[in-house]
């Protein structure tokens, strides 16, 4: 397949206030790209378009779960640019600190739910007239938590899973009209949202170290992830895992996922940790982990 130029392409973002989606917006802008800004920060949307120079970078706010914000985005997408040809949707939100099933929040479960998924299926179904209209493209952001396990952080993984389906399904039923769709599946990440797992908070930093491999569990930046993102979206890659050290674990699901279960669950340093975990928020003595959950938040959880 041909190279699928951005020059003058409108590039609409979801989550682009920073971390993955701000990174990204400049490396598309570099490539010549048109860009529709959105999420819930607006002066740091506002920062953004001025850095990338407003006559081609739109900033706009926009709540991903509201079907009639992002109708009102995607008309001012086409009267600005003329047209919409690849949807970046990107927002997704997390905890500060991670909880089992039996503890966290039921409403901050929820709420991940609403924006990680249900965010990306509103995004995706405004747009998509546009995207079959121009035979565009659409990039949904997922994780490696798609498919490895999500132990104390069930709903962003749950949301990542659901992502990576609905995508798949996507990318086939829009073949018919030539137009595409692509999974970006970031590793970790150091994003503000990572912070309480790369340092911020002591034991769920011990247990990101103790449950994965010493090469996966290492980050990486943004940067590095929104490089190989445009990429992808310029060969119009069904599948962009980031760094590739985690595409075995991926190609390989079906083995690795039954042993890490079982090995998880086992876990003789995990499970201590765990435990501490659980007891720490049912004393109260954890603070409740909302902070970061906002309508829309500028970058993935990752993995």
């Amino acid at each position: 397949m041909a190279k699928y130029s951005l020059l003058k392409k409108a590039v609409f973002i979801t989550g682009a206030a920073g971390g993955i989606g701000a990174a990204t917006a400049r490396v598309l802008h570099a490539r010549g790209a048109n860009l529709v800004l959105t999420g819930r920060n607006a002066s740091s949307l506002t920062d953004l378009a001025r850095e990338l120079g407003e006559e081609r970078a739109l900033p706009l706010s926009v709540d991903v779960t509201d079907r009639a914000s992002l109708h009102s985005a995607m008309a001012h997408t086409i009267d600005r640019f003329g047209a919409l040809d690849v949807v970046f949707a990107n927002a997704a939100i997390g905890p500060d600190v991670p909880a089992t099933i039996a503890t966290v929040d039921p409403e901050l479960f929820e709420r991940i739910i609403e924006v990680n998924l249900l965010g990306v299926w509103c995004t995706v179904r405004e747009a998509l007239p546009h995207i079959i209209a121009s035979h565009g493209h659409v990039l949904v952001t997922s994780s490696t938590y798609a498919y490895i396990n999500g132990v104390v952080n069930a709903p962003y993984a749950a949301s990542k899973a659901g992502i990576e389906q609905f995508a798949r399904a996507l990318r086939v039923e829009l073949a018919m009209h030539g137009a595409t769709a692509g999974v970006l599946y970031p590793g970790w990440v150091r994003t503000p949202m990572t912070r309480s797992a790369l340092g911020g908070h002591e034991l769920t930093t011990r247990m990101r170290e103790v449950a994965f491999p010493r090469l996966l569990a290492a980050a990486i930046s943004p940067e590095v992830v929104a490089r190989q993102a445009v990429q992808g979206i310029e060969r119009r890659t069904t599948r962009i895992t980031v760094p590739r050290r985690w595409q075995p674990v991926g190609i390989l699901r079906g083995i690795v996922n039954p042993l890490s279960d079982h090995l998880l669950s086992r876990h003789t340093k995990l499970q201590p940790l765990l435990r501490t975990l659980e007891d720490t928020a049912r004393s109260g003595a954890m603070p409740p982990a909302y902070s970061s959950v906002q309508p829309i938040a500028s970058a993935t959880l990752s993995p």
